[in-house]
């Protein structure tokens, strides 16, 4: 089992940054793939982005590629999304979630946070 808590969102001019957070409890944090996703209003949710085990690998989705970065630290039990260059269309409910194989797909991931909200003004 592993609980999830993010936090760092907020109001947000366009162009400005954020740093989400999400920490985690439970055992084995590092046996995860983690992820973070976002679900807009009437949207369904979407993938951000991924990042394996041991931070060797990330993925992202084209929408954020080169402006998000995600980040985390395995003995903090820890991951981040760093998002730059933020724009209107980033306006969601953020989310980080779990699992043990590594996907972008929603219904793959076991464990989820409860979100936190981004707010892009134009």
């Amino acid at each position: 089992q592993v609980q999830l808590v993010e936090s760092g969102g907020g109001l947000v001019q366009a162009g400005g940054s954020l740093r989400l957070s999400c920490a985690a409890s439970g055992r084995m944090f590092s046996s995860y793939v983690m992820g973070w996703f976002r679900q807009a209003p009437g949207k369904e949710r979407e993938f951000v982005a991924r990042i394996s085990w041991r931070g060797g690998s990330t993925y992202y989705a084209d929408s954020v590629k080169g402006r998000f970065t995600i980040f985390r630290d395995n003995a903090k039990n820890t991951v981040d999304l760093q998002m730059n260059g933020l724009k209107p269309e980033d306006t969601a409910v953020y989310y980080c979630a779990a699992n043990q194989w590594g996907s972008r797909y929603v219904t793959d991931y076991d464990y989820w946070g409860q979100g936190t909200q981004v707010t892009v003004s134009s």
